[in-house]
C-alpha cells in the first residue's frame, strides 16, 4: 500500500485529530516546570472521541472512556486494566499502582466522557494521579467542561492546554467521502445536502455519508444524485416529528 492510499484511510488528517495531537505533543514536551493537564471540549458528535482514540493508538497513552455510574474505585480499577495491571483492594492503593505504572513508562492517561466525573464530584483523583507520575493527563468532554473544571482551582490552574473541536470543514468532508464513499461518485447537490445536515458533526457526517453509499448499493448504481435518495431521510440532529393516527 502507497503512502498517499495510507493516508486517505486514516484519519490523521481530520482537523480536530490534527488539533488533539498537538495538544499532547505539546504537553509532553512542555518545559520543566510547567503544568501537565489539558482538556479537549466541544458539543457532541465532533469527532472528540475518535480522535482521542486514534492519538492514544499512535501515541500509547492509557485511555478510558467514564460512563454515568462510575465511582472514583471504579475508575482506578478501569485504568488499571487498561495498563494490564491486577488491582488492588482499595483505591488509595490502586490509585499508587496507576501512579506508579504511567510514571515508570511515561504513559500519558485520557480520560474521555470526563464530565460525568466532574458531576459526581469525583474529578480530583486525576490531579492525584496528574501530580504523583508526572504525566500527561488529559480530560475529554462536552462544550461546558472547561467552565465546570474552575470549580476545582487545583485542576483549573494545572491545565495547560484547552482545545476546543471544531466543525469539521469541507476539507475533513472530502476526507471522510474517500473513507466512507471511496468506490461511489455523489453529484454536488447531494454533497452540498449532506454538509447542510451535517451541521459540521463527525457523527452526523459519518452516519450520511454511509447512508449514501447503502442506497446506491440498494439501487446498484456508482454514481449517486440527490434525487437517488428518494425518501430517504438526511441525519440532521434532529427528531423525527411526532406522529399523529386517527
Amino acid at each position: 500500500m502507497t503512502q498517499s492510499s495510507q493516508t486517505n484511510n486514516t484519519l490523521a488528517p481530520l482537523r480536530n485529530v490534527l488539533a488533539f495531537r498537538t495538544m499532547l505533543q505539546r504537553l509532553d514536551d512542555r518545559s520543566a516546570g510547567l503544568a501537565g493537564m489539558g482538556c479537549f471540549y466541544g458539543p457532541a458528535g465532533f469527532g472528540k472521541t475518535m480522535a482521542s482514540i486514534y492519538c492514544a493508538n499512535q501515541r500509547g497513552a492509557c485511555l478510558v472512556q467514564c460512563e454515568s455510574t462510575w465511582t472514583v474505585k471504579t475508575l482506578c480499577h478501569v485504568i488499571l486494566e487498561e495498563l494490564g495491571i491486577k488491582p488492588a483492594r482499595t483505591t488509595p492503593e490502586m490509585s499508587r499502582q496507576i501512579q506508579q505504572a504511567l510514571a515508570m513508562e511515561n504513559i500519558p492517561l485520557i480520560v474521555d466522557e470526563a464530565d460525568f466525573l466532574v458531576t459526581k464530584k469525583s474529578v480530583e483523583i486525576l490531579r492525584d494521579i496528574y501530580e504523583k507520575s508526572g504525566v500527561p493527563v488529559i480530560l475529554v468532554g462536552e462544550e461546558a467542561l472547561p467552565a465546570k473544571l474552575r470549580r476545582w482551582e487545583r485542576i483549573h490552574s494545572r491545565m495547560l492546554e484547552r482545545v476546543a473541536a471544531e466543525p469539521l470543514d469541507d476539507e475533513d468532508f472530502g476526507h471522510l467521502k474517500r473513507i466512507r464513499c471511496g468506490d461511489i461518485e455523489l453529484s454536488g447537490e447531494l454533497e452540498a445536502a449532506i454538509k447542510t445536515a451535517s451541521r459540521g458533526s463527525a457523527r452526523l457526517m459519518v452516519n450520511n455519508l454511509d447512508t449514501a453509499r447503502q442506497r446506491a448499493r440498494v439501487l446498484g448504481k456508482d454514481r449517486l444524485a440527490l434525487s437517488d435518495m428518494g425518501s430517504v431521510r438526511m441525519h440532521d440532529g434532529t427528531a423525527p416529528e411526532l406522529r399523529r393516527f386517527g
